[in-house]
């Protein structure tokens, strides 16, 4: 058994079979992704693995984030987006030395360290939790799309009938990139307005027009005037990622953009033979989340993957949930 925090010592190859191969591989743990976090220099990108017997067997890629002003206070982080990537026989061994590594490196650097899963870790909860590592359920929308024809029909008739009618009044579909600054600016305003957390600069989004991995979805009226649109990541042609959506849905409520766009960005799945679109998300189980409401009507299942929660200071955490949510307010 060999640990490897050294990102020159990782053998890319097998980072890359290992991501092709494990059951829980999603496009935020792929060696690509993490060297697009590097070029952005945004946040610290840090990479542990674990070897046995000479092969790869698990690959955490952290990010460590905080927020500005005195939230940086209460909010240092390390997240691990999509959940550890793991192979299907990963030893229970390796793997708690794997996790002991990453919450020991980190513990003095960060409030706490979290999973967010977007596959399915029950096999190994045990071993989480066993490692310090308390389980939060969290909700998630799958949908099929490895049958075309059933994409549409599996959805809320009132969504159908929605899409029919902005069809009907000319909205089209651009992935022209020379509209992500509009697209941009309406996302901006949204989350300054409504979601009230902070946005990734332009630069991120700008970066992601030159990566294979991902794609763009510009909602337009008849005017070309682009109303919203979606981002997705994409792993192998396989899984398709809603990363950020945004629609003038109250400017333009006859032409429905938010859900034009994501109707627009699970086609493109469907008709491309993926297996899956991931919708990022569904909130937490007792809570009102109105943006599960809106998701569940594009016929996907729900899933409920969890996340896996490491609190380094449990005082600054405590103390700082409340404090954030006193500034929001």
């Amino acid at each position: 058994m060999k640990l490897l925090t050294d990102i020159t010592s990782i053998d890319r190859t097998q980072w890359k079979t290992l991501a092709d191969q494990s059951p829980v591989a999603t496009i935020f743990q792929t060696p690509e992704m993490y060297d697009f976090h590097t070029k952005l220099h945004l946040n610290e990108v840090l990479v542990y693995a674990i070897e046995e017997n000479g092969v790869l067997k698990g690959v955490i890629v952290c990010l460590i984030q905080a927020e500005k002003g005195i939230k940086k206070h209460f909010t240092s982080r390390a997240i691990i987006n999509g959940g550890p990537l793991l192979a299907d026989d990963i030893s229970d061994k390796a793997l708690t030395h794997l996790l002991k590594e990453v919450s020991e490196s980190l513990r003095r650097r960060c409030i706490y360290i979290e999973t967010r899963n977007l596959n399915d870790y029950s096999r190994w909860r045990s071993t989480f939790e066993n490692c310090g590592f308390h389980y939060v359920p969290h909700y998630n929308f799958h949908i099929d799309t490895t049958d075309s024809e059933l994409v549409d029909k599996r959805m809320d008739k009132s969504r159908r009938r929605r899409i029919r009618r902005a069809a009907e009044h000319g909205v089209n579909i651009s992935s022209d990139t020379t509209h992500l600054s509009e697209f941009y600016d309406i996302l901006s305003n949204l989350y300054h307005n409504k979601i009230h957390k902070p946005l990734p600069p332009y630069a991120m989004f700008e970066q992601l027009t030159k990566e294979p991995f991902a794609n763009y979805f510009f909602v337009q009226n008849e005017q070309n005037v682009t109303i919203g649109g979606q981002l997705i990541l994409i792993l192998d042609h396989r899984v398709a990622y809603a990363w950020y959506c945004c629609g003038l849905d109250k400017q333009y409520h006859d032409l429905y953009p938010s859900i034009m766009a994501n109707y627009a960005a699970i086609r493109h799945a469907a008709d491309n033979g993926f297996v899956r679109y991931d919708m990022m998300g569904g909130g937490s189980p007792g809570e009102d989340y109105g943006v599960r409401d809106f998701k569940a009507q594009f016929g996907g299942t729900l899933v409920e993957h969890g996340r896996f929660l490491y609190v380094c200071r449990p005082i600054i955490y405590k103390l700082g949930k409340a404090v954030i949510n006193l500034i929001s307010k």
